[in-house]
């Protein structure tokens, strides 16, 4: 059973599109798994300005995407590299015991994102 607040990030995602000039741009997942998810950054002065995500994938896809983008939107890439599983999972109410496993992809991607980000910023 889901919480309230899955149920409302996957019927009214927040945050979801392309950054066409993103700074940073990670992807992770499968066809095989059937979760793909790309996450978009753009950074200003170490913040991240805005956060946006794509995803094709389950309810756990959708709802940890956009809960993703909200928890790191505003933050600096330390803080936002800090983010847990567990507090997106903390912020979507809980999930089911056996939708934990995907519930980490959408973290993956910004981490990758931002590995991007500081692949194409560093001297």
């Amino acid at each position: 059973m889901y919480s309230r607040k899955v149920i409302e990030e996957f019927t009214n995602p927040k945050n979801v599109g392309v950054i066409e000039d993103a700074d940073g741009v990670g992807e992770t997942g499968s066809t095989v798994d059937g979760d793909i998810i790309t996450i978009y950054i753009k950074v200003n002065d170490d913040v991240l300005e805005d956060v946006k995500f794509k995803t094709f994938g389950c309810v756990v896809a959708i709802s940890t995407s956009t809960m993703v983008t909200q928890l790191a939107k505003g933050k600096t890439i330390d803080e936002a590299l800090k983010l847990t599983n567990k507090d997106v999972i903390d912020a979507l109410g809980g999930l089911p015991e056996d939708k934990t496993r995907c519930s980490g992809f959408a973290l993956v991607a910004l981490h990758k994102a931002i590995e991007d980000y500081r692949g194409k910023t560093a001297d």
